[in-house]
């Protein structure tokens, strides 16, 4: 390329950082990120002040498509890191990030590294009080959070005392926060003079242990950066390709698969709404090569086609080359029904895990679409075990728990030691607690999963959390939550509950109960039967999952083969 800056290549031990600043000097003019809302409420509708004091009009709103480049990108993530460092940010300081999808959220994410401080994306689902734990949990000091949070975060406002610093992403600043654009917009542009290294702590994400409640699992740059190279590796992005992003960023997933377009300075398309219509509309308007999907979104577009509520000629989608899924099992039948209708895509799918950094410490590959039904074979410079419960190898062809090791593998599980050790090993095994087994060719199938997670529509939901909901109900004895198969959305939950004697609760009632419960974690089905425990008092659930669905979940999952 003429007139390229002298820059050292980047390698896997660089800071994260480096990249965004390699980026805006490489290709500082060109759109990187576009943000497209379909169904925008111009009543809430944000007037952005600035990206770039400069050009603040390539910013600006048009219609329901807002764009960015480059080197605004770079410019508000050191505006947001040099007000962070001018509230006494120190290296390490968590920062929380708590919104939608928008332009804003990855200079954020990208303004808490170049500080030094850590990066604590929130669940934009979580309750008020699933937001004071987490930011409790993970300690954090400073928080950005948008309009659609501002009931929530009033709730905890004057119960989180750590955060010495509750910024406001939007219009209408409200009382008990400060404003974001107008405090950045009077900070220098200018990457701050911070070092850092590969070493250095980076992010903080959420997951869950077997008893439900969150862990906080810390990242170093190391992880973020390797977790670019397989990105890059198995999806082969260029400069030319552009990925659509419609999962939501506080996911590792949506942001480690964005990592590998990112690494080669390559476009990407947050789209806000997943109808089909409004999928393949943004895959037409912006020429998107590059789709991840959920399992739903797949059947749902494939629905639309098959009942001719979507016409595919009135879409330019020749140069889509590219649709994987994550998140959740693929059934074969799905993409056997893809490739009839879209026969030159290539197909992957990809398992990870939030302490691996996301997808891509196994994944199916370009080139095994015939292996469907699997996870696949060991990623890029990643290692894969199935071991038994005394972590020994198992002989091909025999279940075992699936464990991984790379360069993307968590530090540790934020202040909780035990729950560290239990998780990984001393030689840098990580054990996923996914029950999983190796087929004579040497690919990887997922049997079933060691803990109770049901996972639906690519979200996690934790039984443990709506058991707790449900036993607050006076006519319920006992209750468990347990995963039924669903064909759009993989699973649902379903509340096996015993009433106490004589009561007479019924579904209707249950379902009037829960209306206190988020949506997403109101059980779709009720099954009113005894709940079954062993002797040391934990509940079957493999027995009841074994009775309401038919059949083992083992058993189903071998049949993908």
């Amino acid at each position: 390329m003429p007139n390229t800056p002298n820059l050292p290549p980047i390698e896997e031990t660089t800071p994260i950082t480096e990249i965004l600043e390699r980026n805006a000097l490489l290709y500082g003019s060109d759109v990187c990120l576009v943000e497209i809302n379909p169904e925008v409420d111009e009543s809430r509708r944000i007037t952005w002040k600035d990206f770039d004091l400069v050009q603040p009009s390539k910013c600006a709103p048009s219609g329901h498509r807002r764009s960015t480049t480059w080197s605004q990108f770079n410019a508000l993530a050191n505006r947001f890191a040099n007000l962070l460092l001018s509230r006494g940010l120190k290296k390490g300081d968590k920062v929380g990030i708590l919104l939608m999808n928008c332009l804003e959220w990855l200079p954020v994410y990208f303004g808490a590294l170049k500080a030094g401080g850590v990066a604590v994306p929130l669940n934009f689902r979580y309750a008020s009080d699933e937001i004071k734990y987490c930011v409790g949990l993970a300690d954090v000091d400073f928080l950005v959070f948008g309009p659609e949070f501002i009931g929530r975060m009033e709730a905890i406002a004057d119960q989180i005392p750590r955060v010495r610093g509750l910024f406001f992403l939007g219009e209408n600043c409200p009382s008990f926060a400060e404003p974001f654009h107008v405090l950045t917009s009077y900070c220098s542009s200018q990457t701050p003079d911070v070092k850092l290294t590969c070493d250095d702590e980076a992010a903080i994400y959420f997951s869950s242990g077997t008893t439900g409640f969150p862990k906080a699992i810390l990242h170093p740059h190391r992880s973020l950066t390797s977790s670019c190279f397989t990105e890059q590796n198995h999806h082969k992005q260029t400069r030319a390709d552009v990925f659509l992003c419609i999962p939501p960023l506080y996911h590792t997933g949506a942001k480690m698969h964005w990592f590998g377009s990112f690494l080669v300075g390559g476009k990407a398309v947050l789209l806000k709404g997943v109808k089909p219509q409004t999928i393949l509309h943004a895959v037409s308007e912006e020429r998107c090569t590059i789709v991840w999907l959920l399992v739903p979104w797949a059947q749902d577009i494939l629905d639309a086609i098959e009942s001719k509520q979507v016409d595919l000629s009135e879409y330019v989608l020749e140069q889509w080359r590219l649709m994987h899924i994550g998140a959740q099992p693929v059934p074969p039948s799905l993409i056997k029904r893809w490739k009839a209708v879209f026969p030159l895509h290539s197909y992957d799918t990809n398992y990870g895990l939030s302490e691996s950094t996301g997808p891509g410490c196994v994944h199916l590959g370009l080139d095994n679409i015939h292996k469907v039904g699997a996870i696949g074979v060991p990623g890029y410079r990643w290692q894969v075990r199935i071991v038994d419960p005394d972590r020994n190898d198992v002989p091909r062809g025999e279940v075992g728990e699936l464990a991984v090791k790379g360069p993307g593998v968590m530090r540790e599980y934020y202040h909780d030691p035990e729950a560290t050790a239990a998780t990984l090993g001393p030689d840098g095994w990580l054990y996923t607690g996914d029950m999983a087994m190796q087929d004579e060719d040497g690919f990887y199938f997922l049997v079933d999963r060691k803990k109770d997670v049901i996972i639906t529509g690519g979200e996690n939901l934790y039984p443990v959390q709506i058991e707790d909901f449900l036993r607050s109900h006076n006519d319920i004895k006992d209750v468990a939550v347990i995963g039924l198969p669903d064909p759009r959305l993989g699973e649902i939950a379903a509340a096996v509950v015993e009433l106490k004697p004589g009561c007479t609760t019924t579904e209707e009632d249950l379902v009037n109960f829960c209306v206190a419960l988020p949506r997403y974690k109101r059980p779709k089905k009720f099954i009113f039967a005894e709940v079954p425990r062993n002797p040391t008092g934990k509940i079957e659930k493999p027995k009841l999952r074994e009775r309401y669905c038919g059949k083992s979940l083992v058993a189903t999952q071998i049949e993908l083969q």
